[in-house]
């Protein structure tokens, strides 16, 4: 009846159901976390791409978009470990800059940082109550975020309309994404060890 194959990257493993033999072939464990890393900044690239295929309000995006970025981030770090996920940290605020979301280049560097906050405190958490885990994660990338935007734009001189709605984004809504992309990534952790 010939071969029915499945891929379960989550469990490193490929498995063959054939009719007169079922062999299983494990992965090279560098290869599995090249390719889920691949996998995750594809798919988060594409999350932060959304904005330019749907048309979207602006806020609705910033918490859609971010919400969906942040569960990457964390599924990264949980499935693939820190260096791949920090990595993801780093490019999504490149590309962002890239994709004109970031006005000055400089502004890559807080984000990326925030982002590995969020991972580090996330990660670190792994025995704290699960809703006080997500909710320091997020509020740290907050905190850290808002500060570091508050100190640049007192030495940096962009439009003051463009500051407000930085300062805005910069805020309360990285604390709400923060929340949800980590809720997110918990219910796809979850669904990844059905697999």
């Amino acid at each position: 009846m010939g071969h029915v194959v499945m891929v379960a990257l989550n469990l490193q493993l490929i498995v063959i159901n054939g009719t007169s033999e079922n062999r299983t072939y494990f992965m090279n464990k560098k290869y599995t976390i090249l390719t889920r890393t691949a996998l995750l900044l594809a798919l988060t690239l594409v999350f932060q791409s959304l904005r330019f295929i749907i048309p979207i309000p602006v806020l609705f995006s910033t918490f859609l978009i971010g919400s969906l970025v942040n569960a990457c981030l964390l599924v990264a770090g949980e499935t693939v470990g820190a260096r791949p996920a920090l990595l993801i940290a780093l490019i999504a605020p490149i590309v962002a800059y890239f994709q004109q979301l970031l006005p000055l280049p400089i502004f890559i560097i807080p984000v990326a940082l925030g982002n590995a906050i969020y991972i580090g405190v996330f990660s670190i958490g792994t025995r704290w109550n699960s809703w006080l885990r997500l909710g320091v994660a997020a509020l740290s990338k907050t905190l850290f975020m808002y500060i570091v935007f508050s100190w640049l734009l007192t030495l940096i001189s962009i439009p003051t309309k463009l500051a407000t709605g930085l300062m805005l984004v910069m805020s309360w809504p990285q604390f709400v994404t923060g929340v949800v992309g980590a809720i997110l990534a918990n219910i796809i952790k979850k669904r990844l060890q059905l697999l």
